[in-house]
Formats: C-alpha cells, sequence, structure tokens
C-alpha cells in the first residue's frame, strides 16, 4: 500500500473532523501558543477549514490566514463553508515546497505529523522555510495514540495494539509523535520553545455520541485499510467490531489519550 495514504480516508472523513473539533479548545490552544491580532497565518492540514476559520477570528482586525489540504473533497468542503475576504484555501501537499505561499508570522501544525512517521521532520525542516524570522511555529499532537485503555477485555487490548503496530508499518502512523515535538523544535534552533501536556481524551462512564463516532469510525478503517487478518477472532473483522462496540460501550471502560503542545520561535537569525 501506499505509505503515504491518509487511513482515516473515508467520504464521511470531514464530518468525522468537524465533529470531533471543539472551538473553544482550539482557541484556547492558539492564544497560548501567541497567535494575536493582525498575524498572517498558516493552517496546515486544515481538514475541512473549521480550524482555519476558529484561528482567523483570532487575528482579526488586519490578520490573514490560509488553509492547506491534501484532499480535494476537503479542500472543497473548506471553500464552501469557510472562504471568506481573510481566509484562503489551497490543496497542496505539505511535503512540498510551500514557499509560493509568502511567509507567515504564525504556522499551526495540529494532528497532523501523526500520519507522518518516517518523514515528519524533513516536513517540518519544510514548513520552517515560510516562516517569518521572530515568527511562531505551534505543534500539536498525540502520544500513546488508541493504545491506552483499562478495563477492556485481553484479547481486545492486544489487537487493539497489534493494529496500530500494523498501521506504523504499512501506513506511516506513528502513535508516539507528541513525545518528538520539543526535540523537534529544539533542534531545528527554535528559542523561546513552551511545552504544555494535556489529556485529548479521557473517557470514563456513559460514552457520549461524539466520543462514540469518533472511535468506531477509526477502529472501522484502519484495520481496512492495512487488510489486518484477525487470528484471534473465529469470525474474525465482524467478531472484533462487535467485541469492540460492546467494551468501549461499557461505563466501567477507561481510556485517556495524552496531547502534547509545542509552541517554539524561529531564530532572527
Amino acid at each position: 500500500m501506499n505509505p503515504n495514504k491518509y487511513i482515516m480516508e473515508s467520504d464521511s472523513e470531514s464530518f468525522r473532523l468537524l465533529s470531533k473539533t471543539d472551538p473553544e479548545i482550539v482557541h484556547n490552544q492558539a492564544k497560548w501558543a501567541g497567535l494575536i491580532p493582525g498575524m498572517r497565518v498558516a493552517d496546515l492540514g486544515c481538514g475541512p477549514g473549521i480550524t482555519t476559520s476558529i484561528l482567523n477570528q483570532i487575528t482579526q482586525p488586519r490578520g490573514k490566514t490560509i488553509g492547506v489540504d491534501n484532499s480535494e473533497s476537503r479542500y472543497q468542503y473548506a471553500l464552501k463553508n469557510y472562504q471568506t475576504e481573510e481566509i484562503d484555501f489551497f490543496c497542496r501537499d505539505i511535503c512540498d515546497p510551500l514557499d509560493d505561499l509568502g511567509l507567515f508570522d504564525f504556522i499551526w501544525v495540529r494532528f497532523v505529523l501523526e500520519y507522518y512517521r518516517t518523514n515528519s521532520f524533513e516536513i517540518l525542516k519544510n514548513i520552517t522555510n515560510i516562516l517569518k524570522p521572530g515568527g511562531i511555529l505551534c505543534l500539536i499532537d498525540l502520544d500513546y495514540n488508541c493504545l491506552n485503555h483499562y478495563g477492556i477485555p485481553e484479547r481486545l487490548d492486544k489487537t487493539v495494539k497489534a493494529i496500530i503496530k500494523e498501521v506504523e508499518i504499512k501506513a506511516n502512523f506513528d502513535p508516539f509523535v507528541g513525545r518528538k515535538l520539543y526535540s523537534y523544535l529544539y533542534d531545528l534552533r527554535f528559542i523561546d520553545i513552551v511545552v504544555d501536556v494535556s489529556a485529548h481524551h479521557n473517557i470514563y462512564g456513559s460514552l457520549n455520541k461524539k466520543d462514540q463516532y469518533n472511535w468506531i469510525k477509526k477502529v472501522e478503517l484502519a484495520p481496512q485499510i492495512i487488510n489486518y487478518q484477525f487470528d484471534d477472532y473465529q469470525y474474525g473483522y465482524e467478531e472484533f467490531m462487535k467485541e469492540f462496540h460492546d467494551s468501549f460501550s461499557d461505563p466501567r471502560r477507561f481510556t485517556y489519550t495524552p496531547l502534547i503542545a509545542c509552541r517554539g520561535i524561529k531564530p532572527l537569525s
């Protein structure tokens, strides 16, 4: 399979991304990172455009925001729903040179590098080329992504971990990219680096519809894209999905995922 193929690709991916985006959280993260009015901003890996819109609100008045995503369908969704005089969208691959987009005061990379396990640092080198000296680069991603569950059957826990391991190898996915973000900025010689660690998933008790939809989509799509063989399940994928659904819906289950946010400033020289 193509190692750069997006593992969550589906006809409903724009809806999943929209449903899991909390505008207040995005707003608070961007303010924490140093986003202020008047900045020229790049939202790289912008998806359907909702985060681009939130970032743009903070930059007003006189701000400008660019959203970049490599999915034609999400690019078209963003154009239709979020483009304004202050917001432009481009369908581009962030692995390619982006110099023609100009220079930016603030670059936002949230939940993107996890899909580029072998080349995430090279992507950041590329991104740094379009950040002004003195500009801010904000990286936000997860650690132990999809791996922290307690109270689920041993067979299910073993299978989830095995799926994630295969997705790492076959689909270039990095469940541990969060812990690398600080060192990436350090190695790129950024200054005034600040790190914040919090909980992204903190799931216990009754399962809400948003978490249910998001996680069911993950376990539906990831095994299929890598053609995972469910050897521990007599009835294969269908039996696995039933066990996951039943276990994840159990209010005794506890699931958490650390979120790591890093921001640094590009040196003036």
